[in-house]
């Protein structure tokens, strides 16, 4: 018997698209990179659209969405397409896959990410890779920091919000099982910190007071260390908040980013009165 049906013709309706499935080799020439293509709201196929992607390639799982998700719809309401990848490195595949990670970090499968762009912008004219930019937290904004440092050529926005800037300074428990023990040059060769210098791209930091996950000095370390490099980047400081910095004011400061540095338009000045400001989830103005 039919215990239930999903119904979504007003997501449809609304312009919702349903995520595209695309699968390209990794670098080895072998292994299946999977990932999702979220589409902008009334997405037309004749024209092209700038690439973000979400990102969180901790070797702890996989996490390209196997399910149903209407999910990053403010980015796709402007006209964003949002890419979620598991490159090698993660886990649920082969165990050599997975060793990429093996004190190596700061590879996050971002160059099985790379060819698997460019295999979907051959494949796909609306596809546009000109400027791709990435975000993600915690071990999400570690990859997405290092997107910008290893591979500048191509990654060139990114948002990193409470990230684990270098694994010597995270908790011990879950940094020494991927990046080992005793602690060897492979720590400084994965940490961002102590490769600010090689910034390129624009980058946005965030970070809450009271993130009770990953040290909150790791970000203001790596802030230090570009300052010193003479590095220009944008900071977000969120007083009282935790791990993730959950809440309107980042996410809007988020989207702002990427269509002041991405699709380069000027957002609207949020302080003045004639506009109505969003609230955050705490009720608060954000």
């Amino acid at each position: 018997m039919q215990v239930e049906s999903a119904e979504i013709a007003e997501l449809i309706a609304a312009g919702w698209q349903p995520p595209v499935s695309f699968n390209a080799k990794g670098r080895d020439g072998e292994t299946d990179i999977w990932g999702v293509i979220h589409l902008p709201v009334d997405f037309d196929r004749n024209k092209r659209y700038r690439v973000v992607e979400h990102i969180y390639a901790g070797p702890t799982g996989s996490f390209v969405p196997k399910s149903f998700s209407a999910s990053f719809e403010p980015l796709t309401q402007l006209g964003f397409i949002v890419v979620q990848i598991d490159g090698m490195g993660t886990n649920h595949r082969s165990r050599a896959s997975h060793d990429v990670a093996w004190k190596n970090l700061k590879d996050a499968g971002l160059p099985d990410r790379i060819l698997w762009y460019k295999a979907a912008s051959a494949k796909y004219s609306w596809y546009d890779v000109a400027s791709v930019g990435i975000f993600g937290g915690a071990a999400g904004g570690q990859n997405a920091a290092s997107a910008l440092l290893f591979h500048p050529d191509f990654y060139k926005v990114a948002v990193a919000n409470s990230g684990c800037c270098d694994n010597r300074l995270d908790k011990i428990w879950w940094n020494e099982q991927w990046m080992g023990w005793p602690v060897g040059i492979e720590y400084s060769q994965s940490s961002a910190i102590d490769n600010a210098h090689r910034l390129e791209g624009k980058l946005l930091l965030i970070v809450g007071e009271m993130d009770r996950n990953v040290d909150p000095s790791a970000t203001f370390q790596l802030a230090d260390r570009l300052i010193k490099a003479g590095k220009y980047f944008d900071m977000l400081y969120v007083p009282g908040a935790d791990h993730g910095v959950p809440g309107r004011y980042a996410q809007l400061k988020l989207l702002l980013f990427f269509v002041r540095n991405i699709l380069e338009q000027a957002p609207p000045n949020w302080n003045a009165s004639s506009i109505e400001r969003p609230k955050s989830k705490s009720g608060h103005d954000g």
